[in-house]
């Protein structure tokens, strides 16, 4: 059935005014106006931003809804799909914050408005290891984007967690996926929206 409900999940000190967000915010109000998107601002606390993610979709219908995350959103986006057995798309995504995040604690800003700060606590860190997944279920339900050039998370340790999904593995780009833009129809097809 196609997908009439759209979550989009942001990346660590990122937002819903992202450039990717953004893109796929104007696509689906110019091409697909009956869908429901929804990128809500996450709290810095894993465990409170997968409670507001499970609320906003909680009235949901799991079999026309679909979920992309880009970075920490890619790995609360694999949550989410093994939580409701919907369709993921995910861009460059993380695959062990818990460990790679460790590093951050403290205050941090926000990468698109320098102003707004949070803190990292220690023990988000054992809230990011209590939502990992083991092993994906239905590899085929998932579509993976990943740049060999992201300067951030490597792309071997991507691939690797996501085998039998349907990959597109991009030479070069960096972790912000600059010309996501070129990628976005693939991606919106992949989640078969409904028109």
């Amino acid at each position: 059935m196609p997908t009439t409900h759209l979550l989009y999940l942001h990346g660590f000190r990122s937002s819903p005014r992202s450039t990717k967000a953004q893109l796929v915010r104007q696509r689906i109000e110019a091409q697909y106006p009956q869908v429901t998107l929804w990128c809500p601002q996450l709290p810095p606390s894993p465990r409170e931003a997968m409670a507001l993610v499970t609320q906003g979709i909680a009235g949901w219908p799991r079999k026309r809804m679909a979920v992309v995350g880009s970075s920490l959103g890619g790995f609360y986006a694999t949550w989410v799909a093994e939580q409701t057995g919907c369709r993921a798309a995910l861009l460059n995504p993380a695959v062990d914050p818990a460990r790679d995040l460790a590093k951050y604690i403290g205050e941090q800003t926000s990468w698109h408005d320098p102003q707004e700060r949070f803190f990292f606590r220690p023990e988000f860190v054992d809230e990011l290891r209590a939502l990992s997944v083991q092993a994906i279920t239905y590899p085929e339900r998932y579509f993976a984007l990943i740049a060999k050039g992201d300067e951030v998370l490597d792309w071997r340790e991507m691939t690797g967690r996501y085998p039998g999904t349907h990959l597109r593995l991009l030479e070069g780009s960096d972790h912000a996926i600059s010309e996501f833009a070129d990628y976005l129809d693939e991606v919106l097809a992949f989640l078969d929206l409904a028109t």
